[in-house]
């Protein structure tokens, strides 16, 4: 479970405070497949980076699974975002000189206790089947779509058994069609993996295929649950 609570985040602007997270409680329960919209400047990005410990908050509290990490020093942050967040994003970040397999591979480099390369071979063949690239898996970034680098993308999230994925505007850089066939792939790790997944988005269209839909305005939260007709799900 993640707590968010009176969570604040204040930049340095030379003498001048600029804040850009003001107050922010929120709850996501396990398992739950939500949306975090705004506009341009609404600080989703800061909460985004807060969210995956990438950063500390200015003031509050910031628990994952009870634990208070807006106390952990970043190395503490490192290791439990390697361990219990996937992270997939708009432009892939793919390495260009490795294939699709090694390219999966790669986080788990990091993983503490490292895995033996058997057993880590294995997970990412059965991630490749899992996002249907098991043909593609020698090929390199370049000779995929974008789509398939994309799913490669997931599949790379998934290689430390995280139990929280957050993607950040997943869909910006492919068409229509292949963003549904994306946000599904979401939508079936959520609910036969039991993941929680948080997708970080301006378009109100993908917002509307969660279950939730977390809506900031000038760092602040209006929450509501999102429609249950899917406009973008044709």
């Amino acid at each position: 479970m993640i707590e968010l609570r009176n969570i604040t985040k204040v930049y340095k602007l030379g003498e001048i405070d600029l804040p850009v997270l003001k107050g922010i409680t929120l709850r996501i329960d396990d398992g739950e497949f939500v949306s975090l919209t705004g506009a341009s400047g609404s600080g989703k990005s800061t909460l985004m980076n807060i969210l995956g410990c990438l950063d500390r908050p200015s003031d509050g509290e910031f628990l994952i699974d009870g634990r208070d990490v807006s106390k952990f020093n970043a190395n503490e942050r490192a290791g439990l975002r390697n361990k219990r967040i996937g992270f997939v994003f708009q432009n892939f970040n793919l390495l260009s000189r490795t294939t699709a397999l090694e390219n999966v591979m790669m986080p788990a480099a990091y993983a503490r206790p490292a895995l033996p390369h058997a057993e880590l071979h294995k997970r990412a063949l059965g991630l490749m089947k899992l996002v249907g690239l098991e043909d593609r898996m020698h090929h390199t970034p370049a000779q995929l779509s974008g789509g398939q680098q994309q799913r490669v993308a997931i599949a790379r999230s998934l290689i430390n058994n995280p139990g929280i994925l957050l993607a950040d505007e997943p869909t910006g850089n492919l068409d229509s069609s292949t963003s549904v066939e994306v946000l599904h792939m979401f939508k079936q790790l959520n609910r036969e993996q039991g993941l929680t997944v948080i997708i970080v988005t301006h378009d109100p269209k993908i917002a509307a295929f969660t279950d939730r839909a977390i809506n900031m305005v000038d760092g602040m939260l209006s929450e509501g649950i999102s429609e249950k007709l899917h406009p973008i799900d044709a």
